[in-house]
């Protein structure tokens, strides 16, 4: 069933108002998937905070353009399937590519990072990436673990200085004691 220009345009202007709101697109191809299989998929998408759209080439290519983003070389001319990030980007691909070692009728093609454009390869890596979460933890714990190090310098030190005090004056006590 065509299109008529006015749902191609309709189309295209919500494919730009996902563009400019997401961090990238991941592209995949879907030939064959049934209605479950795609409801599993969104749902998972949806879990990861993106969106997932099938569509035509010919919009997707016209909704990068006016989003400002770069073209993909190789987008093919059957219908695709694009993941747009809402959050994060590796959080999205890691539920593409897990989709992907599930069904074998599903592939991820490539995807739209910023300025760069991404293969397969690629996208498979950014999926490996750990969480934005993730790495926010990891960093607190980098940032903490010297303050933390610090604290125990510190404490060992005057822990020191106190045991050489409490050494001194016992030492010195019983003298002081003897002599009254």
């Amino acid at each position: 069933m065509a299109l008529k220009k006015a749902r191609k345009t309709e189309l295209v202007d919500q494919y730009v108002d996902l563009l400019r709101e997401s961090k990238g697109i991941v592209l995949t191809e879907y030939r064959g998937l049934s209605n479950k299989q795609l409801t599993k998929l969104r749902r998972s998408i949806r879990e990861a905070n993106g969106a997932y759209h099938v569509t035509k080439v010919t919009l997707l290519r016209k909704a990068l353009e006016e989003a400002g983003y770069q073209l993909p070389d190789d987008m093919g001319g059957a219908p695709i399937g694009v993941g747009f990030a809402l959050s994060d980007m590796p959080t999205l691909a890691k539920a593409l590519r897990d989709f992907a070692k599930s069904e074998d009728l599903f592939s991820v093609r490539g995807g739209v990072m910023g300025e760069s454009v991404m293969n397969t390869a690629q996208v498979e890596a950014l999926a490996d990436l750990p969480t934005l979460d993730v790495l926010q933890s990891q960093i607190l714990g980098l940032l903490d673990s010297p303050a933390a190090n610090l604290v125990g310098v510190i404490q060992a030190g005057m822990s020191q200085v106190v045991n050489v005090i409490e050494a001194y004056l016992q030492e010195n006590a019983p003298a002081e004691a003897a002599g009254d």
